[in-house]
């Protein structure tokens, strides 16, 4: 039998509540739940939105057809890309934007809107740097439009079949905890705030050996504490998807058992690994040693290195062409603001501790930092007007592709900071 830590009531706000930490219903809470692949909550979404153009792509095509609205092909292929990429660039795919469902639907008709004159601009730009075939204004402005009807219905489709999906539980994922001290309240609490996934059912199976229950996990009324039970039936009973040991204390902790969970075709992965896959960073905190040196990400061969820079040089310079109207425009809006550069250089601490200067779009005022470096704050009165709507929408980051042509930079690596925080 499983033998239950009682819960008593307490205080449920202590983890962040967002519909992320979901309450375990009890030994049979396997029934009745339909899980997707193991993939982020965030490229779920993507294909959500891919899945509803495709299927709404036709029927507005035939629409524009039958209304005769000058529709071709080779050019109203070009919209739902872009729209797909102002939809990532944009923060739609983002954890705070993809919790809450009013926040995203209100930011949709502005996000479909740019993602629609963006294929309306690299439209223009094909047809008059290539061969591409001249479009008539009208045929022009008919696919804009009804690219924008495309974006804006197959995106609200797809964010409410999303949110209908995790609500129902389909998205949830079962993560069984062994352990319920300090660290595994650090993990619930990295989950609840940053986590990959936006709906986890937690389960923590605990034992005298691996130190003291952290309280602020016994008062709140949405987990319960296994004692007295196996890995291998915990993970059974409550159907998990993956272990993830977490104790306080390792020695003593039953490694026969975790193997046999494994065995039985169980994920088994540690405290360490399990957050920097996804969290995606290191939790410096708890950080050992022993687990440095064996993880892997220090060795990278010359094919990787080649191919590495060849996907930097082809996304980068690709997205610089994508969104060369959108760097116009807002090199026109700085300019026209005030005086001083529309670009902002800024020192940056690169691999072996090489300097580079890193460029943004400037959205502070001239003499920002006639004090010295200090961070950011919320309603910061530096921030000019223009530089809030660019920081809103990350265009104000749009430059830096050119330090990644420069090799200076890479899509995929640590975030480069500034030698005053290093």
């Amino acid at each position: 039998m499983t033998d239950a830590i009682p819960l008593n009531p307490g205080d449920a706000g202590m983890l962040p509540d967002q519909g992320i930490i979901a309450p375990v219903a009890g030994a049979r809470a396997r029934s009745g739940w339909h899980r997707l692949p193991g993939l982020s909550s965030a490229m779920l979404l993507f294909l959500f939105d891919l899945a509803a153009m495709i299927v709404l792509a036709p029927p507005a095509i035939l629409f524009g057809q039958w209304a005769r609205l000058g529709i071709r092909m080779p050019d109203f292929l070009l919209f739902p890309p872009c729209a797909l990429l102002l939809f990532f660039a944009l923060g739609l795919y983002r954890r705070e934007t993809m919790t809450g469902l009013r926040r995203a639907l209100a930011r949709l008709p502005l996000v479909a809107l740019l993602g629609s004159l963006l294929g309306m601009l690299l439209s223009l730009v094909l047809t008059l740097a290539t061969a591409w075939p001249v479009a008539d204004l009208q045929s022009l402005a008919g696919e804009t439009g009804l690219a924008y009807m495309l974006a804006l219905l197959s995106a609200t489709a797809a964010r409410l079949a999303f949110r209908l999906l995790l609500r129902a539980g389909a998205l949830t994922r079962t993560l069984l905890v062994i352990g319920a001290g300090s660290r595994a309240w650090d993990l619930l609490f990295m989950l609840g705030r940053e986590g990959t996934r936006l709906s986890d059912r937690i389960v923590l199976l605990h034992d005298p050996t691996h130190g003291l229950v952290d309280p602020r996990l016994l008062e709140d009324p949405r987990f319960i504490i296994l004692t007295g039970i196996t890995p291998l039936a915990a993970a059974r009973d409550y159907n998990a998807d993956q272990v993830v040991v977490a104790p306080d204390e390792r020695r003593g902790m039953d490694l026969q058992g975790l193997l046999t969970c494994k065995k039985a075709g169980w994920p088994v992965e540690q405290y360490l690994t399990f957050v920097e896959r996804e969290i995606r960073r290191v939790d410096l905190k708890r950080m050992d040693l022993s687990w440095l040196l064996f993880t892997h990400g220090f060795q990278y061969n010359l094919a990787d290195r080649v191919l590495k820079r060849i996907f930097d040089v082809l996304v980068s310079g690709f997205v610089l062409i994508l969104v060369s109207p959108a760097l116009l425009i807002a090199a026109l809006a700085i300019r026209l603001e005030g005086r001083g550069p529309i670009l902002y250089r800024q020192t940056r601490v690169t691999r072996d501790g090489a300097h580079f200067q890193i460029l943004k779009f400037r959205s502070m005022k001239i003499d920002a930092e006639a004090g010295g470096a200090i961070w950011a704050r919320k309603n910061d009165d530096r921030i000019t007007a223009t530089g809030r709507f660019i920081r809103r929408t990350r265009i104000d980051e749009l430059p830096q592709l050119i330090n990644i042509l420069r090799g200076e930079m890479s899509f995929v690596g640590p975030r480069p900071e500034r030698p005053e925080f290093v």
